[in-house]
């Protein structure tokens, strides 16, 4: 229920015919801008933070500008970007970013895409993308010890930079494969600006990167390439014609924006590269073998728009399969339940649900029907036909209230009206109220929010419904939500093993984390308890002090998830099976932070 930042969005366009061929068939010397603008804004959901775009011109002569870029901040960065642009940027290759932090770095320096500047157009490289590398320290070492001192501690810089080294080697390569052959001045230039391998360039750097990740990049010589981590975490679509080549992270961008069919549309797959050369030429390559398959269900449950066809059938799957842990949470009293969802995210699941329970409720007409014995008459045929499923939209998320008073009372009480609700939908004292959500993260709103206002309708009970299951580890390939305490569950988690005096089992995870092992041993905290004692713990953790009415909470199960989204395997941040070694790594010092700032000031270690 609450909004969690995400994962960056790409787009990333190669015109393949002449500028003028796009200005006499569309009328505008600015078709490739405008595809641009509109994949970007179409995944405006993927980065609200700042967004960036640069632009690569072919066949300039010396002393003309060839690469461009522009970066905004903003959620409105789109715009002002776009506002600036001018004929200047009609090229032939486009990139365009748009950006969330996981990191808690901000300001422009930090917004996508990077440039690294040369006298030679080949060794010029703009990157950028939806990423988060887990061992960016180890590459850090590994860049410095070989004398590079790079500017800036990030991820992306530190790519840029080992990128950059590699793509300057692969010149120094093509320069002596031109001299071999009797080559001279500008010859040489045009030898590698035709032959520049960026292959080589990625087989020699992304290997010593850990994390998830799908990298986007522009040569000054006209080189364009993206390339997908090796298990498959974060996602990546392309389309190619004869006029264009195109990728996005998400696949219905690519068909709004070329009007296409979802079969014309290719997955890039895990540790795979898309690579178009100066002359326009696309392939794929394998740079680096595919790893265990672990693409993130995230993705399919929150952060990808939900017109994707397979995304919009996943999510109503995710709702419907809820059906059955719902109906014993209101004792399978349906006549004297109403059913609503959190906007907007949650609206497809919800549709789900509502479709689970009438087929719950046919089924159940059928039954009575058949126990009649007889002929139904009309009259008991319209008893039992006008039982229904009551949905309502109970609950209205409102603007984003801004709250200019500071005293911690008022603010809190201000902070509490982001919800509100629909008055008289529901019999008070006698209604049970569902409401669903694709995930309970923090708790925070529903604490200080959510089930106050829902409080206000008297309903019989309330129970809050999770699409998702119960979140319980952190997330280092994208999402912020990087520390455990976090999150509701690892709370309740905490405060269970407090009680029932299980002391020791914290000590020893801290040391067995501490050690700097390579096992999941966070997991060892949530095994001696059920779903449902974790639940229970989290609403009375969450219960405002002046809510009575009785709440219960639902999660989908993890075999659910799968069941729902069966080609996204990875649940990292549900059961800690964390796809590579760094994500593993980062989780156990998590706990061991989480320990050390809090425990010491007790002094148990």
């Amino acid at each position: 229920m609450e909004e969690l930042k995400h994962e960056c969005g790409v787009a990333m366009i190669r015109l393949l015919k002449p500028l003028e061929y796009y200005e006499q068939k569309y009328g505008s010397w600015a078709y490739g801008l405008n595809k641009l603008y509109l994949m970007m804004e179409k995944q405006h959901n993927r980065g609200q933070e700042g967004a960036g775009i640069a632009s690569v011109k072919l066949g300039t002569e010396p002393g003309r500008e060839y690469m461009f870029r522009e970066k905004a901040e903003g959620k409105d960065a789109i715009t002002e970007i776009f506002s600036r642009v001018n004929s200047d940027f009609a090229g032939e290759l486009y990139m365009g970013h748009l950006r969330y932090s996981t990191t808690g770095k901000s300001g422009l320096t930090y917004v996508h895409p990077f440039l690294r500047r040369n006298n030679w157009k080949a060794k010029n490289l703009c990157l950028c993308g939806n990423f988060n590398m887990t061992n960016i320290n180890e590459v850090f070492q590994k860049i410095t010890s070989q004398g590079q001192c790079p500017r800036i501690y990030s991820d992306s810089y530190i790519m840029l930079e080992w990128m950059g080294h590699r793509l300057d080697r692969e010149v120094e390569r093509n320069y002596v494969e031109a001299q071999q052959q009797g080559l001279t001045g500008c010859d040489i230039t045009s030898y590698i600006d035709d032959h520049v391998d960026m292959g080589n360039v990625l087989r020699t750097t992304m290997p010593d990167f850990d994390g998830g990740y799908v990298v986007c990049g522009l040569t000054g010589s006209g080189e364009l390439f993206s390339m997908r981590d090796p298990w498959g975490i974060r996602p990546a679509f392309y389309y190619q014609d004869d006029e264009v080549v195109a990728l996005a992270s998400e696949r219905p961008v690519l068909q709004t924006t070329f009007n296409l069919n979802a079969t014309d549309i290719r997955e890039l797959q895990p540790g795979q590269a898309l690579l178009v050369n100066s002359r326009g030429q696309m392939h794929l390559e394998q740079i680096i073998p595919q790893r265990e398959y672990a693409a993130c269900s995230f993705e399919r449950i929150y952060f990808s728009r939900g017109n994707d066809s397979d995304i919009y059938q996943e999510r109503k799957k995710l709702g419907e399969q809820l059906t059955e842990s719902i109906l014993k949470a209101v004792d399978y009293d349906v006549d004297h339940t109403v059913f609503s969802f959190i906007p907007n995210t949650a609206e497809v699941a919800y549709y789900g649900m509502l479709g689970g329970f009438k087929r719950y409720l046919n089924e159940c007409k059928i039954d009575r029907i058949e126990r009649l014995g007889h002929i139904p008459t009309r009259e008991e045929l319209e008893t039992i036909l006008n039982d229904y499923v009551r949905s309502e939209k109970a609950a209205w998320k409102d603007i984003k209230l801004r709250t200019f008073i500071t005293e911690g009372n008022q603010r809190n009480d201000l902070a509490s009206h982001v919800y509100d609700i629909t008055y008289d939908v529901l019999e008070e004292g006698v209604d049970n109220l569902v409401v669903i959500d694709d995930s309970i993260v923090r708790g925070t709103t529903l604490k200080e929010s959510i089930i106050k206002i829902l409080d206000r309708l008297h309903p019989k009970k309330i129970v809050l419904v999770s699409s998702a299951p119960q979140i319980r580890y952190p997330d280092y390939y994208g999402i912020d939500m990087a520390r455990l305490e976090e999150f509701i569950a690892f709370r309740a988690c905490i405060e269970l093993l407090k009680e029932r005096g299980m002391h020791k089992l914290i000590d020893e995870v801290y040391r067995q984390c501490k050690s700097g092992g390579a096992e999941a041993y966070v997991q060892q905290l949530y095994k001696p308890f059920s779903v449902e004692e974790l639940n229970r713990k989290m609403v009375e953790m969450l219960r405002p002090d002046e809510v009575t009415t009785p709440i219960e909470l639902v999660f989908q199960s993890i075999e659910g998830l799968h069941t729902a989204c069966p080609n996204h395997p990875g649940d990292w941040y549900f059961t800690g099976r964390y796809p590579t070694p760094g994500g593993v790594r980062l989780c156990n010092q998590a706990f061991v932070n989480y320990i050390e700032k809090v425990y010491n000031q007790e002094q148990k270690f």
